[in-house]
């Protein structure tokens, strides 16, 4: 995915003059084109994180939209305050791309991953948040970026994951993806866990038990309307996310749900409320909280109560 939108930066700045880039603590790697053929737009910065939203929010008031990338945790956690007040509070077209989100630096242990960065993020005024599920799903949202209005959070996963998305299904920022429909239970995703629920719903498929899975690359704003209606024709929601319980995907859907008044067997699957200092890959650390397969099974059936 970091691949794909650090590629995609030359086509958006040869498209929209008011194209900048912002790097922080990485190489040129994935972004010769853009500096080769757009230099006086290109930035390298140290690593100084709340100087460059501070400086890309100038930016945006001079009439310019930058695109910040750097370190999914250093780029929410650290500079949250430039986020919110220089982007978020003017609703500027900054663009953060936030690499290595949830548990995909697991080796480098808890300082370095991004397991509340939605929650973070999400509690910022107009700030829009997207998680594509894989790389091409990358591709189509990186040129609607450029008609989004104010601040917006990309998070990327590592790079390599199965691709899932599907061309024909219409990409629209805001708007959930209904990848597998089924009427038992509703499974809803963001980012790479989207993958994990489609290979969960076929294993429930085998057993009899239809799964719908719906797709929300956007976490916000959440598309209520579409999860609204889904939900109300299942027996049980399942949320899967890589990133905490508290403030993320599953926060909004039991929000939405609450409100809209469907009750329904609910459970979110993500981190609890801890520091996932485990030693291990980003599978290992995933699979001990049950955001796997297994872990979508296992909870979907109890919900439905299923032995």
């Amino acid at each position: 995915m970091r691949k794909v939108c650090l590629k995609s930066m030359a086509k958006l700045a040869a498209m929209d003059e008011r194209v900048v880039f912002i790097g922080s603590d990485i190489t040129k790697r994935d972004l010769e084109d853009f500096s080769d053929n757009f230099p006086s737009r290109f930035f390298m910065e140290g690593v100084y994180e709340a100087h460059i939203v501070g400086m890309a929010a100038g930016m945006a008031l001079c009439g310019k939209m930058p695109y910040i990338n750097t370190i999914a945790t250093f780029l929410t956690r650290r500079c949250y305050e430039q986020v919110l007040l220089d982007a978020g509070l003017h609703k500027l077209p900054v663009r953060l791309l936030g690499s290595g989100g949830g548990v995909v630096y697991a080796p480098l242990g808890p300082t370095h991953l991004a397991n509340e960065d939605i929650a973070i993020l999400r509690a910022i005024p107009h700030m829009c948040i997207v998680a594509p599920c894989d790389a091409e799903e990358m591709a189509r949202l990186m040129p609607l970026t450029l008609k989004w209005p104010g601040p917006m959070y990309i998070r990327f996963a590592k790079g390599g994951d199965k691709v899932v998305s599907r061309p024909d299904l219409p990409f629209e920022i805001g708007k959930g993806i209904l990848m597998k429909d089924g009427s038992d239970v509703l499974l809803v995703t963001t980012g790479i866990t989207t993958q994990i629920a489609l290979e969960a719903a076929a294993t429930l498929a085998g057993e009899g038990i239809g799964a719908a899975v719906l797709h929300m690359h956007t976490v916000k704003p959440l598309d209520a309307e579409q999860l609204i209606a889904l939900a109300g024709r299942a027996r049980a929601v399942v949320t899967a996310e890589e990133h905490t319980i508290i403030g993320g995907l599953g926060s909004a859907v039991a929000e939405t749900l609450l409100e809209a008044s469907v009750a329904k067997p609910f459970k979110r699957l993500g981190f609890p409320d801890v520091f996932t200092e485990e030693l291990g890959s980003q599978n290992d650390i995933m699979g001990k909280y049950g955001i796997s397969v297994d872990g979508l099974c296992s909870t979907a059936k109890t919900l439905l109560k299923i032995s």
